[in-house]
């Protein structure tokens, strides 16, 4: 995670999120286990911005495996110029996952932290990509050995709902 300043790294980068999505979703059903099993679902997502454009929400809604909300959590950090992400679900509440720090560098945005996956520490990183056209993807994978290999366990893709995205 590096603190360096990226010129294209502004508190409008999340932009493209604003408003209302249908979400395609699939998730490894076990991670970190060398597992292929994949499973699909629907879900909503609804994105807001808030601290006066320096940050913004969205709320994750699914029927999938008893139904849950999540809610991230995204804030721009102007002095550093790099954005930090949260993420909280209703099976775990009154948790928040450690945050995950990053930058866009053109129509991509990385972001990594560290967290605990079983018991053990793991690294994770998110990749948004596809943010300059309608339909944007978010990928979450894990590394349990120090960033040398990653596993992508869980892919978002983003259509605008009707009253859409943009």
């Amino acid at each position: 995670m590096s603190d360096t300043l990226q010129a294209e790294t502004t508190a409008r980068d999340f932009d493209f999120l604003i408003g209302s999505w249908h979400v395609a979703n699939r998730r490894l059903k076990r991670r970190l286990a060398g597992s292929d099993d994949w499973e699909e679902f629907a879900s909503t997502a609804v994105a807001q911005p808030i601290l006066d454009g320096f940050g913004n929400q969205d709320v994750f809604t699914t029927d999938h495996d008893g139904g849950f909300v999540g809610m991230s959590f995204r804030f721009f950090d102007p002095e550093r110029q790099r954005w930090s992400i949260y993420w909280a679900d209703s099976r775990r509440p009154g948790e928040l996952d450690p945050p995950l720090f990053g930058h866009f560098d053109g129509e991509a945005g990385v972001f990594h932290g560290e967290d605990v996956f079983r018991g053990r520490p793991i690294l994770v990183r998110f990749i948004w990509s596809g943010v300059t056209t309608p339909t944007p993807r978010w990928e979450q994978a894990f590394s349990d050995d120090g960033g040398r290999t990653w596993e992508t366990n869980w892919v978002m893709d983003f259509t605008p709902a009707e009253g859409g995205g943009e």
